[in-house]
């Protein structure tokens, strides 16, 4: 049987760590959602990425798998089970209605699995977040998410992926790829790196750039 999340969860503090903007003028928070099978420790270190004036909080996944946490089920590596990815994007925006009061925008920076999730949670509310960073992960198509024409007209989006990535089935790598590039309608900064299953240097450093630019 494939996990789920429990309804108690959803009332439950979730586990993150944070780095809080420097100053008292609180700035955005940049929330990291990591990949299946770890937990917040495993991005925790790219924070050093987002400026000092920004919070930076790395989330915990809701679902105990494969020694780590994730954040849905799936029927294979980047098809989610519609109702569990559904859990999993309430799990996230109810944590943010307790932690990101009072910050100047939100933004999501996932990776793999977490990248699917933040891709999910920006097309079901474009509006709530300021930027979302998907790196090496796929949009969640064909799991009761809105993916239309325009969805994320005005967004701004940065999708990195690995040109040597042996997890994300390559065809929805492209399918990510040409819907943010031409059919959401999203400010989109795409990138493709030569790298497997990784965030190379070189990604860390136009994410960095990138936003610093739109902050």
């Amino acid at each position: 049987m494939e996990p789920t999340i429990s309804r108690d969860r959803l009332d439950v503090a979730a586990p993150a760590l944070w780095r809080r903007a420097a100053g008292t003028k609180r700035g955005p928070l940049v929330v990291l959602l990591h990949g299946h099978g770890v937990d917040e420790n495993d991005l925790f270190s790219l924070a050093d990425l987002f400026p000092r004036t920004a919070s930076v909080a790395a989330l915990r996944g809701p679902i105990a798998a494969d020694g780590g946490f994730r954040w849905y089920a799936h029927h294979e590596i980047g098809r989610p089970l519609a109702a569990s990815i559904a859990a999993g994007m309430t799990y996230v925006e109810t944590w943010l209605e307790s932690a990101a009061g009072g910050t100047s925008g939100i933004w999501l920076a996932g990776f793999s699995g977490g990248a699917t999730i933040a891709g999910a949670l920006l097309l079901r509310d474009p509006r709530r977040y300021a930027g979302v960073a998907m790196l090496h992960g796929a949009l969640p198509f064909d799991a009761g998410v809105t993916v239309e024409p325009n969805r994320l007209a005005g967004c701004h989006v940065f999708y990195g992926y690995g040109e040597r990535d042996a997890v994300i089935p390559p065809a929805l790598v492209v399918r990510s790829r040409d819907y943010l590039r031409d059919a959401s309608g999203a400010e989109a900064e795409i990138h493709g790196y030569r790298a497997g299953h990784e965030i190379p240097a070189a990604e860390q450093r136009d994410l960095s750039r990138w936003f610093g630019a739109l902050t």
